[in-house]
């Protein structure tokens, strides 16, 4: 089961690297609409981490919302209403487009879930080096 974090871990590391890079170059719409789409990939790494970390607990989430009340429950998150804010604009930015709600969307990307992304990070690292 460590093999299995470990190698997840890094890949929600990597994609999280250039979604960081992304929200610090993006300048133009063509751009921005590429951090969102960044963002929405990142996210679904991020909350299948979390998946497979409380699976190593013994629990089993059914999706997203989910995992990220058990993992902020048990700790294993952190600022858990914050992620639930960015589970909804993951869903808004896959289902829903328009202009102002992207710039929305980037906003708080660039501002609060690339912020919150590596201080959860850094949580899982802290969880796993305990294996």
């Amino acid at each position: 089961m460590r093999d299995e974090m470990v190698y997840s871990l890094e890949k929600l590391s990597k994609a999280f690297q250039r979604l960081k890079e992304s929200t610090e170059k993006a300048i133009d719409e063509l751009e921005k609409d590429g951090v969102i789409q960044r963002f929405e990939f990142t996210f679904e790494l991020f909350w299948k981490t979390i998946k497979i970390i409380l699976e190593n607990e013994g629990f089993r989430c059914v999706g997203p919302r989910s995992c990220i009340k058990e993992g902020a429950r048990r700790g294993v998150l952190s600022e858990g209403e914050t992620l639930l804010d960015m589970l909804e604009d993951r869903n808004k930015s896959s289902h829903i487009y328009d202009k102002a709600t992207a710039g929305e969307i980037f906003e708080r990307v660039k501002k609060t879930y690339v912020v919150l992304i590596e201080k959860n990070i850094f949580l899982f690292k802290q969880y796993i080096d305990r294996y």
